[in-house]
């Protein structure tokens, strides 16, 4: 894939909640969830964002548009403007360009609401169209995601997960979003009605010139729908590639053990599964040095003491690394 201009630029963010201490005394505690990620996202593109349960995927796609209420710092530029320190005000006018598909195809519908109701309240607040007109472009959006027009007067409890899912879809497009954060829209579904979505994915990005941050936990999902593929460990990215390369050539130690608990398709042929120790630390006990350390099967002696960076490799196509081993 050739690669346009970039869309999407982070630098350094860092994403931390604070939490009282037990008995309500003394200075919060401080947890660090997204600890310096850096990286692009280019028009036209799929980048996915995978890692283990826990590791910060899901808070660094809403921190990119501020839902919750962490503390978050560092640079993100969208479209050549830089967004991370414009007002509420501001970036509620920019949510017209960057959207969300939400996990959960059950809790992030309005149960009191219709289809109708939903997405025309989104096409309201962002003044783009109203009566008759919203109806109208809220049957044309139905269309689009594969729904029957019929359903515009039904609530939530009415259908499927992946009937759900698709009027998510539906309310991201409603507003003719540049950029869409998808987090892990499958992964509450059943796995014949994943690849319908996924499809559906694919070929709305081509149709409408889409661009996405996927994030999933699924590896083989992750593989067909992305054109570079990012590896999130504890808050860090720690590799980044054309998804190609990650899938036949991964180099950082933690990505070969990801990759070695995916499913051979072939039929006897299982693949050299690598264990790692212990479980993933908390954002409250990260190790020292490369965070990965504790758990890493080739660690050395300097991994515990020198924080490793985030490097693209020598004669590779844009391949990143975070290891003491490439340095």
């Amino acid at each position: 894939m050739k690669l346009q201009q970039r869309l999407l630029s982070v630098s350094d963010l860092r994403v931390q909640f604070f939490q009282s201490q037990s008995g309500g005394f003394g200075k919060p505690l401080s947890i660090k969830v997204v600890n310096g990620v850096s990286f692009d996202v280019f028009e036209g593109e799929t980048l996915g964002l995978v890692g283990e349960s826990g590791c910060g995927k899901t808070t660094l796609g809403r921190a990119l548009i501020r839902l919750g209420h962490p503390e978050v710092s560092g640079k993100i530029v969208f479209d050549g403007r830089e967004i991370s320190s414009i007002s509420n005000r501001e970036f509620r006018r920019l949510r017209k360009e960057i959207q969300m598909i939400f996990q959960d195809p059950f809790g992030s519908l309005n149960p009191r609401l219709t289809v109708g109701q939903m997405l025309g309240e989104v096409l309201s607040v962002h003044n783009i169209a109203r009566g008759e007109s919203a109806r109208k472009r809220i049957e044309e959006l139905l269309d689009v995601v594969g729904l029957n027009r019929e359903y515009f007067n039904r609530y939530p409890h009415e259908f499927s997960g992946g009937q759900r899912q698709r009027i998510g879809i539906a309310r991201a497009l409603a507003v003719n979003p540049k950029f869409i954060i998808c987090d892990e829209p499958v992964s509450a579904l059943d796995v014949s009605i994943q690849s319908q979505i996924i499809n559906l994915l694919k070929d709305l990005q081509r149709e409408l010139g889409l661009t996405y941050l996927f994030i999933a936990h699924d590896l083989s999902v992750v593989e067909y729908i992305s054109d570079r593929v990012a590896v999130m460990y504890l808050g860090e990215i720690v590799e980044i590639a054309r998804s190609a390369d990650l899938y036949t050539n991964p180099k950082h130690p933690y990505t070969r053990a990801l990759l070695s608990a995916i499913p051979s398709p072939e039929l006897g042929e299982k693949n050299e599964r690598i264990i790692l120790k212990g479980d993933l630390p908390g954002p409250m006990n990260i190790p020292s040095g490369c965070s990965f350390h504790s758990r890493c099967p080739v660690a050395m002696p300097e991994c515990s003491k020198r924080e490793p960076r985030l490097k693209v490799l020598d004669n590779s196509e844009g391949h990143q690394v975070s290891c003491l081993l490439y340095e």
